[in-house]
């Protein structure tokens, strides 16, 4: 069964009030759990000219008071850019105020600004990433650990409190080309998708899973994707409302530098994020949502992060479109999804 959850927009006009915008996010999250769904998201970026972009683990850790019982996962730690002695403490915390529900999503990061504020070099990055994991892993499950690394070195460390989970929370890697999804397959328990365009998935999945198998690994269970999902009960009235906010969040991804990302100019809002939309987002019915997320689970997703605000979107339109995914998306796309897998699998877990 597609597992369905929601990734909080932390990124705010910056002449926009902070307060308002916080509590605005934690009334989302009251809506996202008595709805039913699954999980609660957020990223990490830091020196966002033009915007806020609040602390992921802070603003985590306040929604999960108002998010009991749903996972929260982050989409994603830019690992490289930080101390992993200090973010395996941070996730065995998230874990225990989670009661067993953290997920731990990291990646590289892509913007030289960052890098250079925290003083790691951009080359370094894959090396940094892929020792701090093992450093967290370690953590995790061992008594003690002494570590001796490219990066860091210590000796005798433990960590309190340990996570709940067991043997520990899944650590999952965010990966978009061949080189890094190969190495999400080998090092980490889960791999968060972070394909352009849905058209990419197949071969991108098929890379992931049979670089897994030929390492001696089985199946992972944490297949995951941000998806940009914009519903509404008429398809104009989904693009009306999510294309000035959505097209303002691209545009700040191209001034960033992440490659691969489409600028559409020209036209209404609304025909640019209808060209934009083709072959990556969900947007439009409950009927046209359901139909996207139930195919990304036919290619091998197994959770949906569903991103459905953007900077500057009204609060009033983003309850509006978690309430008809919660009433009539979610439902659908469980019972679908369930029926994929057989009579036997008829029960939602988180």
């Amino acid at each position: 069964m597609l597992k369905l959850g929601i990734f909080l927009n932390s990124q705010h006009p910056e002449t926009d009030d902070p307060a308002r915008h916080l509590a605005e996010m934690l009334e989302q999250a009251r809506l996202i759990r008595s709805l039913g769904f699954d999980s609660i998201w957020a990223g990490e970026h830091h020196a966002t000219p033009g915007f806020h972009f609040f602390p992921q683990f802070p603003l985590l850790q306040r929604v999960a008071v108002e998010a009991e019982g749903l996972a929260i996962g982050t989409n994603l730690i830019l690992l490289p850019l930080h101390n992993p002695v200090e973010i395996a403490e941070l996730g065995a915390f998230m874990d225990v105020a989670t009661g067993g529900k953290f997920l731990l999503g990291v990646g590289l990061g892509y913007r030289g600004e960052e890098f250079a504020i925290f003083g790691v070099p951009m080359a370094e990055r894959a090396s940094r990433l892929a020792e701090g994991i093992e450093i967290i892993r370690r953590l995790w499950t061992e008594e003690r650990v002494t570590h001796a690394g490219r990066h860091w070195k210590f000796t005798d460390v433990a960590i309190r409190p340990r996570p709940l989970q067991q043997p520990r929370p899944p650590i999952l890697i965010g990966a978009q080309v061949e080189a890094a999804i190969a190495r999400a397959a080998k090092i980490s328990d889960g791999w968060l998708a972070v394909s352009d365009r849905l058209s990419e998935l197949p071969a991108q999945m098929k890379l992931f899973t049979e670089t897994r198998a030929a390492a001696g690994l089985p199946p992972s269970a944490h297949i995951c994707r941000l998806a940009e999902v914009a519903c509404a009960p008429d398809e104009d009235e989904a693009y009306r409302r999510a294309a000035p906010h959505l097209l303002r969040k691209y545009a700040s991804y191209a001034a960033w530098g992440l490659g691969g990302v489409a600028k559409e100019r020209t036209g209404s809002p609304e025909e640019q994020l209808r060209r934009l939309a083709a072959d990556r987002f969900a947007i439009g019915t409950p009927a046209q949502v359901t139909d996207a997320l139930v195919a990304q689970h036919r290619a091998g997703i197994t959770h949906v992060s569903m991103r459905v605000s953007w900077p500057g979107m009204p609060q009033d339109d983003i309850l509006a479109g978690i309430e008809i995914l919660g009433r009539a998306v979610l439902p659908e796309v469980r019972r679908r999804t369930a029926a994929l897998h057989g009579p036997q699998q008829t029960t939602t877990s988180s």
